[in-house]
């Protein structure tokens, strides 16, 4: 038969339950025990009346005191007098000292424990109307810096970010990489952006727009999309709908990602978009510059911004109205639809915004001018477009961008075109066979092959090469990707100086700080990947509605950015202000956005020449050789 637990088991047994409930169950139980001991002593000393010679006894309230002052400073029973009354002074304070050093050592313990838990990086965060970022890779730096900036007019500007990594650890990196934060404060957080707990630490709820980032591992779509799970799907969540921004590798994964996003989420396909800029820009020297500007809040950025004075205006009114910004576009209010470089007799309607390029949201502002300074006798607008050539292309290195950048070159060059393609890798000639069955306009050649070798690349008769695209191998750590890049821009450009030939080159960077290394080999147009799909991720989490702007921009069909000969629409070498330019260019049906002086085109503290967004009463002179920056149709 069992044995009943006795009283003393019982009473054991509730104690520690009570001392296990944490340090406010001990401070209590410290407590009572000095209470106890101050009443104890404070009794004895009434029944025993023992106090300092010539003294009378003590009453209870006064006895209490003295013990009580006996217990919590032990000097106290250094002026007392009487062995009798000395005794008990002593044992009172003994048995003081016993509390107060246990109850220091509970508080040290507690708040040791609390200051851990504050470096773990669990606590809640309370903050609203923040920009939260949701995992982490490098590309959290470039949207850092990005988002500092565009807060530089907030006063207490938050951004908070959820990472699988140590508290301390991610505000010693961030600081090492971005010492000045400016008006912004950066709070981390440690835990998963996949486990709903985790997520409620950061008040997803009040935070003005979430980034949700990929991680850098196999397979990080799916990351991706659970997190976006996470968020929408939270039965706790709020009824408004999110600002998201995620970004996703493979489009292979947009169905599923937009089915769990339900309309919340604008998605960055990054190898897409970079598939996309790199087939651009390897055909237009300088046009990696002028996206580079756009997109970053330390230039010219594109804005949204509604305009009722305007409604009832033609495009080309529009495009007049401002001195210091330029439009590109309309959306309209009815539908949302997204007009880039509509015809220049298109309607602004009531609700209508103007889209701009403009050095800040609060620049963009009507001139009032009515009457311009064209000078139409240097306007000599040539209509007629040259048949395309066959191109010559030439891809180096090799990673999973490549075939997404032929299908996109393949929209661009005329038929008849060639590409070759050097590239060490197992596989890749099988796959570019497959390719190449779905091909009309371009053949391809390959060659398996080490292209940093100078001897390699002295083989292939770059004369003849329009355009040279390099690519990052994504098996090789990113700094030593990079440094292939590098010496095979010094070997190309060394070609091009020793053959006198030129050629666009674009590269592919993973650090931006290799950029200025670049510059040594005077390469003037080339790819930071990570840097660009960062800007693209803090301006799409600034303003959703510039996903369908960038969609058009990037986007073969409709109208592009182009950097075409000056003397396509002016006469060279006279001074004009810009909006003679804007003139012909919209003579021509063509939005002009800048030029680039090529004279300038190697310096890259001029920008490469590249002159976005300049203001139009400045006066200039363009030469034959200089280029005016338009949006038009291909």
């Amino acid at each position: 038969m069992k044995r009943k637990p006795t009283f003393s088991q019982r009473l054991k047994y509730a104690f520690d339950n009570t001392l296990a409930s944490g340090s406010s169950a001990i401070i209590a139980w410290l407590a009572i025990i000095s209470a106890i001991l101050v009443i104890v002593f404070g009794v004895i000393y009434v029944v025993t009346g023992l106090n300092m010679p010539d003294a009378e006894g003590m009453g209870f309230f006064e006895a209490l005191w003295q013990a009580l002052m006996r217990s919590v400073d032990p000097g106290t029973v250094a002026g007392d007098e009487g062995w009798g009354f000395r005794l008990v002074g002593l044992l009172i304070t003994i048995s003081g000292i016993f509390i107060l050093s246990t109850l220091i050592g509970i508080l040290t313990t507690g708040l040791e424990s609390k200051l851990e838990d504050l470096r773990k990086g669990r606590s809640l965060v309370l903050e609203s109307d923040h920009s939260l970022i949701m995992g982490w890779s490098d590309k959290i730096f470039y949207i850092i810096e990005q988002l500092i900036i565009a807060n530089e007019n907030k006063k207490k500007a938050r951004i908070v970010i959820l990472a699988p990594r140590d508290k301390a650890a991610m505000e010693d990196e961030i600081k090492a990489r971005i010492p000045d934060t400016k008006t912004t404060r950066i709070i981390c957080r440690t835990g998963s952006p996949l486990i709903l707990d985790d997520i409620e630490i950061v008040n997803p709820d009040d935070a003005r727009s979430i980034i949700i980032l990929s991680p850098e591992n196999e397979n990080p779509d799916i990351y991706t999309i659970k997190s976006v799970l996470a968020l929408t799907n939270n039965p706790d969540r709020k009824p408004e709908p999110y600002h998201i921004v995620a970004e996703l590798d493979d489009n292979e994964n947009m169905e599923a990602a937009r089915l769990v996003g339900q309309g919340e989420v604008c998605y960055v396909r990054s190898s897409d978009l970079l598939a996309k800029i790199a087939a651009q820009t390897c055909r237009q020297s300088g046009l990696s510059m002028i996206y580079a500007d756009l997109l970053d809040y330390s230039g010219d950025e594109i804005y949204l911004h509604p305009e009722p004075e305007l409604v009832g205006k033609t495009y080309k009114d529009v495009i007049f109205s401002y001195d210091t910004s330029s439009v590109i576009g309309i959306k309209r209010a009815k539908d949302g639809q997204i007009l880039i470089n509509p015809p220049m007799d298109t309607l602004f309607d009531e609700g209508d915004e103007v889209i701009a390029i403009s050095e800040d949201d609060d620049t963009i502002k009507l001139s009032g001018k009515t009457q311009f300074t064209i000078n139409q006798d240097v306007i000599d607008v040539k209509k007629t477009k040259s048949t395309a050539a066959p191109e010559n292309n030439v891809i180096l290195g090799w990673n999973d961008k490549g075939e997404r950048i032929i299908k996109e070159l393949e929209k661009y060059v005329a038929p008849g075109s060639k590409l070759m393609i050097i590239a060490e890798g197992k596989d890749i000639s099988d796959n570019l066979l497959k390719l190449q069955e779905s091909l009309k306009k371009q053949q391809i050649e390959f060659i398996s092959d080490d292209f940093t070798k100078r001897s390699v690349l002295n083989k292939l008769d770059f004369s003849n090469s329009q355009n040279v695209i390099i690519l990052s191998y994504k098996g090789l750590p990113a700094q030593e990707a990079d440094a292939k890049t590098l010496i095979t821009l010094l070997h190309l450009r060394s070609i091009a100086e020793q053959y006198n030939t030129s050629f666009n080159i674009v590269s592919e960077m993973n650090d931006i700080k290799n950029r200025k290394l670049a510059e040594v080999a005077k390469a003037d147009d080339f790819i930071i990947g990570d840097n660009l799909i960062s800007l693209i991720l803090a301006q799409l989490s600034e303003c959703k509605d510039l996903e369908n702007v960038f969609d058009c921009l990037f986007n073969a069909e409709g109208s592009e950015i182009y950097l075409n000969p000056a003397s396509d629409y002016i006469k060279t070498g006279i001074e004009i202000d810009y909006y003679t330019v804007l003139e012909a260019a919209a003579q021509k049906g063509e939005t002009a956005i800048g030029y680039r002086l090529m004279d300038k085109a190697r310096d890259p503290k001029a920008n490469y020449g590249v002159c976005l967004n300049p203001k139009k009463t400045d006066r200039f002179s363009l030469g034959k050789d200089d280029k005016i920056v338009v949006i038009a149709e291909n």
